[in-house]
């Protein structure tokens, strides 16, 4: 862990410390393909496509295939799980969702899985170690699925779909949200489309009643002094007539620049987390609260919400200011994480920071900050010259980390997304697997097992039952038995 005093230590040292069917038919016009996090193989370094495209260093930039070709070929490297089953028929897979069906003796489950194909449904209820397709929505070419969200209530998925999908970019592509039915699996279909200015990720807010969309990088038409795209919020009260709110929120994440809001995820007591380039900030988007910045009580609302707290991260502590997704453990799920007895009841964020530089100690890592001094809009008015910081507690890295590749061939060493359990975060490390650590003292994050095939792509672990499942960009599925419990 980074020294409690890290402010007196170097930036050099501290990192050295750190550890480191209608579907289908319509969308076969646009057939083609898509990359973004990370972009196409073959692409180096902040190559063209990448600057061309406004991605730029600091998360989602151009970096892939870094490994030098007369490296040895990475091994796998395993410890306290076993794989128990899997879907390699699911390549290109990006996130997974559970939903549950019916009630009692004649309940079932079904995992979907969204990719570069589209939307899989698997039945899991015989067995969960043996996934059974039962129903798919062929979408060749979509882009990007990431962490893609869904109402549990109405079985509504919602795919949210990048510029780049379908052979677009982010300067001119097209982005938008698919609403699809999912109330019978082997039966999905689309309930409708609609246009959204921003098209990355798209997350749930308000059982569902709204959508918050944001990403990736700015197309042409928006603000020369954007550095990404900020949030839209979406209407689906009515499924079938999505009504898109014309001014977005998020703005001015970057020390007063709007920028790049990269996701969204909604704790248990209902605030909103925004992680992007700039850091982390949370939103009321239901109930009466004071707003620090109006300075006066009001009404919270999906399309406008009232600043909770967050704001940026300490740069002496990280490797960018791109922050991709983040948890807060709090209400009912305070008991996941850290002991809130002793660190307090949703007092910890939980962050990724995905970024790509050269060499894995410099990629992006897990990092834990504390959210105090930040509950009265100071995440909203910092400056290039008065910047405001969250007091960073720990980080982690897979640099020099046992069970890690010191040349790996693929996407390399960054952080992605991760799922928390009983003090246990699993998370994805790209080429480098699915990471288990033990932080329930948050100053101190431990390993305590990994799962790294050969050829691993982790993009998204997810605790369900007894079983952790990875979704893999190369391996399709994974079906993962935790042994060290």
């Amino acid at each position: 862990m980074p020294p409690r005093d890290h402010h007196r230590t170097s930036r050099r040292t501290r990192r050295l410390a750190q550890g480191g069917g209608a579907v289908a038919a319509s969308l076969a016009l646009m057939a083609g393909t898509a990359w973004a996090c990370p972009p196409e193989p073959g692409s180096p370094p902040g190559g063209a496509k990448a600057a061309a495209q406004g991605e730029g260093t600091g998360g989602h930039s151009g970096h892939y295939n870094r490994g030098n070709t007369s490296d040895p070929e990475p091994t796998e490297s395993i410890k306290n799980v076993r794989r128990v089953g899997g879907v390699p028929e699911a390549k290109g897979a990006i996130s997974l969702m559970f939903i549950d069906y019916g009630h009692g003796r004649h309940k079932r489950t079904v995992m979907y899985a969204t990719g570069q194909f589209g939307l899989k449904a698997y039945d899991i209820t015989a067995d969960p170690r043996v996934p059974k397709l039962v129903g798919q929505l062929n979408m060749p070419g979509m882009w990007e699925t990431e962490d893609t969200d869904f109402d549990p209530k109405r079985k509504i998925i919602y795919l949210s779909r990048d510029p780049r999908a379908f052979g677009g970019d982010t300067a001119t592509g097209e982005s938008g949200v698919y609403v699809i039915d999912a109330s019978r699996p082997e039966s999905l279909r689309q309930i409708t489309y609609v246009k959204v200015p921003a098209g990355h990720t798209t997350t749930c807010v308000n059982d569902c009643r709204y959508l918050w969309t944001g990403g990736p990088s700015k197309a042409a038409w928006m603000p020369a002094d954007w550095g990404g795209r900020p949030v839209w919020v979406t209407d689906v009260r009515d499924p079938a007539k999505p009504i898109v709110h014309k001014d977005p929120i998020d703005t001015g994440r970057n020390d007063g620049k709007t920028d790049y809001t990269h996701d969204i995820q909604v704790d248990s007591d209902g605030v909103a987390w925004a992680s992007g380039r700039g850091g982390v900030r949370g939103y009321y988007t239901t109930g009466r609260h004071y707003d620090p910045l109006k300075r006066t009580w009001r009404r919270a609302s999906a399309v406008d919400p009232v600043p909770y707290a967050g704001g940026g991260l300490d740069e002496a502590t990280t490797n960018s200011t791109f922050m991709h997704n983040s948890y807060r453990a709090v209400g009912r799920t305070r008991n996941q994480a850290a002991d809130p007895r002793r660190w307090g009841n949703g007092k910890l964020l939980y962050v990724t920071e995905e970024t790509f530089n050269e060499g894995c100690a410099n990629d992006g890592l897990l990092v834990i900050v504390s959210l105090r001094g930040s509950y009265d809009g100071q995440g909203w008015r910092s400056t290039p010259e008065k910047k405001f910081r969250l007091q960073t507690v720990a980080t982690w890295g897979v640099a020099g980390k046992e069970g890690s590749d010191p040349n790996p061939k693929q996407e390399g060493c960054s952080a992605h997304y991760f799922d928390v359990r009983d003090g246990v975060i699993a998370q994805s490390f790209y080429a480098q697997g699915t990471r288990f650590l033990d932080v329930r003292d948050p100053t101190n994050p431990k390993q305590i097992a990994y799962y790294r095939p050969a050829d691993a792509s982790s993009w998204q672990p997810y605790w369900h039952g007894r079983y952790v499942y990875v979704a893999d960009n190369t391996r399709g599925i994974d079906v993962l038995e935790p042994t060290f419990r």
